[in-house]
């Protein structure tokens, strides 16, 4: 076994680009690590996000600290910024989006057990405090990653790298 080189791994992206036909974006709701906006903007590149709703608080992908983590990857993204994060999620459903929270919340759902379709913003929250009440209020769903140990939540960059790939996953294996 050994690495492909750069055209065989362009060959590869190309093979699972063809099979995601679903747009996906992202709300970020006070998301203000510039590490955790810089991870969460590489891997929104990396999985296809067609657009960042930046709520309340949330860094810009273009600030320079951001750009250390994210390594120059929001150059493939597009992004528009919010005074109030549930009218970044009322824009994204005017897009034509589903809102979907990720938070440990009441009514939430295991995030391979909800029952989503077609367009999708995944819509994550501040780094301490999760969504706001005022975001949670305004998603049409809300999922949660299942956690087995004893630590009570993950790092917001793990958690939307987790459930944007679960997005995806769900594309391509048709459920």
């Amino acid at each position: 076994m050994k690495q492909l080189r750069p055209t065989d791994l362009k060959r590869l992206h190309r093979e699972w680009s063809r099979r995601s036909r679903a747009r996906v974006a992202l709300l970020l709701d006070g998301v203000a690590s510039p590490f955790n906006v810089g991870a969460i903007v590489r891997t929104a590149a990396a999985l296809r996000v067609e657009h960042l709703y930046l709520g309340a608080g949330a860094l810009s992908p273009a600030g320079h600290r951001v750009g250390r983590t994210s390594m120059g990857t929001e150059r493939y993204m597009s992004w528009s910024s919010f005074e109030r994060s549930p009218d970044a999620a009322d824009a994204a459903r005017e897009d034509g989006y589903t809102v979907v929270g990720l938070e440990l919340a009441d009514a939430a759902v295991p995030l391979h057990q909800l029952s989503v379709a077609g367009d999708v913003c995944l819509a994550v929250g501040h780094e301490d405090h999760g969504l706001s009440a005022a975001t949670l209020a305004a998603c049409d769903a809300v999922g949660f990653v299942p956690q087995l140990g004893r630590v009570g939540s993950l790092n917001v960059a793990v958690a939307a790298a987790i459930a944007l790939y679960e997005l995806r996953r769900r594309e391509w294996v048709g459920g």
